[in-house]
C-alpha cells in the first residue's frame, strides 16, 4: 500500500499528530501486539478509517515515532551541551538531559526498546545514527585534546550503553536516580574519557617536579 505522505494542512498535521500521540501511549502502556489501529483511533478521538488517511499500517506509526524519538533526543542533547566548558563537561550536562530525557517520555523510551522485535531496521537505524553523531563529537574533542585519545566510535557505544541503562534504572525508580550511584557513573564516564595527563602535570599535581 503506498504512504499516503504527510498532510497538506495544518488540521490534517493536527490529526496526524493525535493519532502519533495516541500510538505512544497505547504502545508504550499496552505493548506493540496488544495495541490496535481501533484502539490507537479511540484514544485519538477519530474514525478507524482516519487512521490509513495518514499511515499504512500499524508498524509505520512505530516507525515513525521511533524516528521522532530520534529527533527529539538529538535536539535536547544539542541544548544541554550549549553551554558546556569542555567536552568532558558535556557529557555530564548530556547524561543529565538524557536522563530526565527518559524519564519524560518514558513511553517513548519503551516504544523504541519493543520496535526491534517489530521491525530491526528502524531499531538499528536509530542507534547506528545517534552513535555516528555521538562518534563525530568525541572525535572533535579528541582533537582538541579534551578528552582520551581513543576510537571514538567505541567510545560512543561503550556511553551509549551506559546512558542506557541509567536511564532505565531512572524509569525503574520512578523517575528519581539514587543519587549516589548517579555521581559513581559520572566520575567513571569522566575517567574514562578524562585526557591523559602529562608527566609535568602529575608532578605538578604530586607537588614535585617533572
Amino acid at each position: 500500500m503506498p504512504h499516503p505522505g504527510r498532510p497538506a494542512t495544518a488540521r490534517g498535521e493536527a490529526t496526524r499528530a493525535k493519532l502519533l500521540d495516541a500510538a505512544e501511549h497505547e504502545f508504550g502502556e499496552k505493548g506493540y501486539h496488544a495495541a490496535s489501529v481501533a484502539s490507537i483511533t479511540r484514544r485519538a478521538g477519530v474514525a478507524q478509517g482516519t487512521f490509513y488517511l495518514y499511515f499504512p499500517g500499524k508498524e509505520d506509526t512505530m516507525r515513525e515515532l521511533v524516528r521522532h524519538m530520534g529527533r527529539m533526543l538529538r535536539r535536547t542533547l544539542a541544548a544541554a551541551a550549549e553551554g558546556a566548558q569542555d567536552r568532558l563537561d558535556a557529557e555530564r550536562l548530556g547524561f543529565q538531559a538524557f536522563v530526565r530525557f527518559a524519564c519524560e517520555h518514558e513511553n517513548l523510551y519503551r516504544v523504541v526498546m519493543e520496535s526491534q522485535f517489530v521491525d530491526e531496521a528502524i531499531y538499528r537505524e536509530y542507534y547506528e545514527g545517534l552513535a555516528r553523531r555521538y562518534a563525530d563529537g568525541l572525535a572533535a574533542a579528541r582533537d582538541r585534546g579534551e578528552i582520551h585519545a581513543g576510537d571514538p566510535e567505541a567510545q560512543a557505544w561503550a556511553l551509549m550503553g551506559v546512558a542506557h541503562f541509567l536511564g532505565l534504572r531512572a524509569i525503574w525508580a520512578g523517575g528519581r536516580p539514587d543519587p549516589a550511584q548517579w555521581e559513581g557513573a559520572l566520575a567513571f564516564v569522566h575517567r574514562a574519557l578524562a585526557p591523559e595527563a602529562s608527566a609535568a602535570d602529575e608532578a605538578a599535581q604530586s607537588g614535585g617536579t617533572a
